[in-house]
């Protein structure tokens, strides 16, 4: 049959990305402390997968990019380095192409005991994985992939200037802290989380009790923090971390006394 993607361009301009988008499949996450049988956390993904394009090509082989991942999720274990290395080349190899990308995101859930009563809740975290493979950069050499991990933690913040200024109380709201981490090794999901909860004035928990109330409360008025504190806390942690290459925070506070919303950036 007729290989009309290899044929020849009608506009001969190369293309740096196409590929197949928000295919869903379930996913295995390790998990830190995972034990020796390899215990790993199941969830769904929406998964990106794309690759270069010369400008002598019409079109890409959109059904290999399919084909290679379920290759991949038949004979993965889970979502880390060696497989998600693997993957890249897998599509380089099937496509004919210089460049891969893929990019895996999920929800990954942690049980968080209540800061009181130590009830445990599950709390929710939007995360995703991204590599990049560009053999074109070293050719006379084994490509080494790039990624990027995405956390979104939620956290609590009150007002440094709202309590400095206030007979009584202080305005206090939840914020998101977004961190994109270059990584050169492994960094786990729950680090992300324990750098971002512990730089505002609280962590935020899916159960609470009455004591847990207080417990929070008092903890978080006793730590007030504003969105440009938090951003700061949060990017001098990662820059002390071994394992970051480079990174992006952005924290975003959802006000509680404005229609709109704070928010503050670091790039690093």
């Amino acid at each position: 049959m007729e290989d009309v993607q290899s044929g020849p361009a009608g506009i001969a301009i190369p293309i740096n990305r196409v590929g197949i988008r928000d295919v869903a499949m379930p996913l295995l996450v390790r998990q830190r402390h995972a034990d020796a049988s390899g215990e790993a956390q199941r969830t769904v993904a929406s998964i990106d997968i794309s690759v270069d394009l010369p400008a002598a090509y019409k079109g890409t082989h959109m059904s290999r990019f399919v084909e290679a991942l379920q290759y991949w999720t038949d004979h993965s274990d889970a979502l880390d380095y060696p497989a998600m290395k693997q993957l890249l080349e897998d599509i380089c190899h099937r496509l004919n192409a210089r460049r891969s990308h893929v990019v895996f995101r999920f929800p990954y859930f942690l049980s968080r005991p209540a800061p009181a009563s130590t009830i445990p809740g599950l709390m929710r975290y939007a995360c995703a994985l991204t590599g990049e493979l560009n053999a074109s950069e070293s050719p006379d050499k084994p490509a080494k992939p790039r990624f990027t991990l995405d956390v979104t933690v939620s956290v609590m913040t009150v007002c440094p200037c709202s309590k400095a200024i206030s007979d009584e109380g202080a305005h206090s709201q939840r914020a998101d802290v977004h961190m994109s981490v270059g990584m050169t090794g492994r960094i786990w999901i729950e680090e992300l989380i324990e750098i971002a909860e512990s730089s505002a004035s609280s962590p935020v928990y899916t159960l609470l009790k009455r004591q847990d109330e207080k417990f929070v409360t008092e903890h978080a008025f006793a730590n007030p923090t504003f969105v440009e504190d938090v951003v700061r806390n949060v990017a001098a942690k990662l820059k002390a971390h071994p394992l970051v290459s480079g990174f992006c925070v952005e924290v975003e506070s959802h006000e509680s006394i404005h229609p709109h919303n704070a928010f503050a950036r670091i790039e690093g």
